[in-house]
């Protein structure tokens, strides 16, 4: 009796934390965050048990690029990440699966780390997916958690977009290595390294790992981050959030044991912003986010780029309305500038032609996205992106040298993520 009652109280508990989500305000998020960002911090109704998660997003997404910056090319699959969820404390949890990816029409994959459309590889290969073993330890203590192994990447770093592209999180293997995640009302941290290639004695490939940090600032924080309020249906009251982003990002490539001719080198990605974000309390037009920043890129070592330093800017706009629907504008200006991890229209070196580079980049991007939650985990969302960059003089690796142009480029996307829980056993219901 005692054992039966024990397990009611904790699918109770259970039930009630995933209410308390759905229907708390909410600070408002773009696509790339409702659907693949995860909640690091630790659930207390779980500990003592173990569940099977089983973490999807199948997704659809095509991109139609013009001029000499990028080729356009079709994304139509999905991931799978069926993982065990042990949580022995109430500050520490383990999580052991795997991870794979399908392409439709693919049966054969390269093996190397993916990050984006991958290259292909005929003498290693993988067939029917594309899979690795996943395994993540978290321990938590108070407002700090730190993670080893597999760690909260992509949409979790909340990198600004032209230092981040929203894309990686359908393509990018689960990032491996070390992260510090600090949750506090003013401020908030993400420390990670992510390590993306290793090499063994007399190995004929670099060693690489990227280094990054995402600092949030808040001026004015939101509401919600202070207090508690109580369960309400109706739209958060009106409050202004102001904050200040912070990213760095450092890739390496080398190491003691690389026996290639390429040497080591080390590339870096830097920005700094100011935010705005206004919560109407209105049920139609929710919110309005305003942002600009200043980026800067640095080759300290090597010669992967044609220029050692350079800069850019950028500003946008998103308004937040009725049933998840946001419309968002926002330009980019570059010289000298590549993004490590940004989609290519926030570069100057064309992704198309090898050694070529524009003499500026002019990139504005407007579009309209669309969600709906079914539940807690399980979401349908839609994008349609609009780069109309204007491209300055392109000057290819053998000198020739090619006018300004202006580009139309596009891409749509539809996705869906779904995350199940099934709980298997409640040791404490047990004793």
């Amino acid at each position: 009796m005692n054992t039966l009652l024990a397990t009611i109280k904790m699918r109770k508990t259970l039930v009630l934390s995933s209410l308390l989500v759905l229907v708390l305000p909410l600070q408002a998020q773009d696509l790339a965050k409702r659907l693949a960002a995860s909640d690091h911090r630790l659930d207390s109704a779980a500990v003592t048990t173990l569940s099977l998660e089983i973490d999807n997003i199948s997704f659809f997404k095509d991109n139609e690029f013009d001029g000499e910056q990028a080729k356009g090319y079709s994304l139509p699959g999905l991931w799978l990440q069926p993982k065990l969820v042990w949580q022995p404390l109430q500050s520490v949890r383990l999580e052991a699966g795997c991870h794979a990816l399908v392409f439709n029409g693919a049966n054969k994959y390269p093996c190397y780390v993916y990050h984006d459309i991958g290259t292909w590889k005929g003498n290693q290969y993988q067939r029917g997916f594309h899979i690795l073993p996943f395994f993540r330890a978290q321990a938590q203590l108070k407002n700090l958690s730190f993670v080893l192994g597999d760690i909260y990447g992509g949409a979790n770093h909340r990198v600004m977009e032209p230092l981040m592209n929203p894309e990686i999180n359908l393509t990018q293997d689960p990032e491996m290595g070390f992260q510090l995640l600090l949750d506090l009302p003013h401020y908030q941290m993400d420390a990670w390294l992510n390590w993306q290639s290793y090499i063994f004695e007399e190995d004929t490939h670099q060693e690489a790992f990227t280094v990054g940090l995402h600092q949030r600032i808040s001026l004015i924080p939101h509401p919600s981050t202070i207090n508690h309020k109580p369960l309400t249906l109706n739209p958060a009251p009106s409050s202004l959030t102001l904050y200040i982003p912070i990213d760095i990002l450092i890739q390496h490539r080398g190491g003691e044991q690389d026996v290639t001719n390429l040497g080591v080198q080390t590339i870096t990605n830097g920005g700094i912003g100011f935010g705005l974000q206004w919560h109407t309390g209105r049920r139609v037009f929710r919110a309005l986010t305003a942002e600009v920043g200043a980026l800067a890129c640095w080759q300290q070592s090597g010669r992967l780029w044609p220029f050692d330093f350079g800069v850019a800017g950028y500003c946008s706009v998103a308004a937040d309305f009725a049933r998840d629907f946001r419309a968002f504008a926002g330009l980019f200006y570059a010289r000298d500038f590549v993004s490590l991890y940004g989609a290519p229209f926030y570069s100057t070196v064309s992704m198309k032609h090898d050694g070529a580079r524009f003499k500026s980049m002019l990139t504005p991007h407007v579009g309209v996205e669309w969600s709906h939650t079914f539940a807690k985990n399980y979401i349908l969302g839609a994008k349609v992106d609009a780069y109309p960059l204007y491209a300055g003089q392109l000057t290819k690796a053998d000198g020739s040298v090619l006018p300004s142009t202006f580009a139309s480029n596009f891409s749509f996307g539809i996705y869906f993520r779904c995350h199940p829980h099934f709980l298997l056993l409640n040791y404490a219901a047990k004793r």
